[in-house]
């Protein structure tokens, strides 16, 4: 039977051990927040609705008939779920520079722009 004393050593060495991976961890990501607002540039509101631009919520129909609408952000901003699609996804990149009635095609399938706000 080991000594409480002994199991609290390695309870402790294993704690500190998580501990360094967690502070290694926030430390990676301070670094990438970082980073990444330096390089980050304000865009804005687009002016325009002619075309699909970063910005615009558009509004499309799908070739099945759902009707989807998005808007476009950066990368970070990106949530699929409430509406938002990141400038560099397929959808986003077959949009932009088209204008609203326009029919693009996306992967195998067609879209349709339905407007653009």
């Amino acid at each position: 039977m080991a000594r409480p004393g002994r199991c609290r050593t390695a309870q402790q060495i294993e704690d500190a051990g998580e501990r360094r991976r967690a502070v290694a961890v926030a430390s990676r990501e301070i670094k990438y927040f970082a980073d990444r607002l330096s390089t980050a540039q304000v865009i804005s509101p687009p002016a325009e609705f002619g075309a699909v631009a970063f910005g615009h919520q558009v509004t499309f129909k799908r070739d099945d008939g759902r009707r989807q609408a998005f808007r476009i952000v950066g990368e970070d901003e990106a949530d699929p779920r409430n509406g938002s699609i990141s400038y560099v996804s397929p959808v986003a990149r077959a949009l932009i520079s088209r204008a609203a009635g326009d029919v693009v095609v996306v992967g195998d399938h067609e879209i349709e722009i339905l407007s653009i706000a």
